[in-house]
């Protein structure tokens, strides 16, 4: 069994909520790269009979899997499907799901659908919360210029305060 190695006690693991159709995958870099022979975890190396024994599945359940947008590898030019080291971990973990947890590949789907959800939505949290710091930032540094063209000649005006009390005016004699 295949937990999180966060240990912050997610059931899916790390990545298994990309990969879904209508979109960019989130976490892969696109197809021009800094260094093209650069392998990363991202990087579509490996082919179906490989990642369906790296796996630990037939390769026809991989085909299963990318029908029904579960696990979405990269394509070639002549549409072969290449996996990447964290298609073969969502592999892994959609099949632990299945098989140890008892969901049904609809239910995962629709796992890996919100998972892609909150991910979205944080990003967009930490945009937000980047854009809220730049304003607060901006607004500080225009307080302090109207601060600083305050004239230093004028003397503030400050109101005297009243007074009740009773003074008794005598006059020299």
């Amino acid at each position: 069994m295949n937990q999180d190695q966060t240990g912050t006690g997610n059931a899916i693991g790390p990545g298994l909520g990309e990969g879904l159709p209508g979109g960019p995958r989130p976490g892969r870099t696109s197809s021009a790269r800094a260094n093209p022979y650069q392998l990363t975890e991202d990087t579509p190396v490996y082919v179906i009979s490989v990642a369906a024994e790296l796996s630990g599945l037939h390769p026809q359940t991989l085909r299963q899997y990318d029908r029904l947008g579960l696990v979405c590898p990269d394509r070639t030019a002549g549409r072969g499907r290449r996996y990447s080291a964290r298609d073969i971990q969502q592999l892994r973990d959609v099949q632990r799901l299945s098989q140890d947890e008892g969901i049904n590949l609809a239910g995962i789907k629709r796992i890996i659908e919100l998972e892609n959800q909150v991910s979205a939505l944080q990003s967009r949290i930490a945009e937000l919360v980047g854009s809220l710091e730049d304003a607060a930032t901006t607004l500080q540094q225009r307080e302090a210029a109207v601060h600083a063209s305050y004239r230093r000649d004028l003397v503030p005006y400050q109101q005297v305060q009243q007074s009740s009390a009773l003074v008794v005016w005598r006059p020299k004699r």
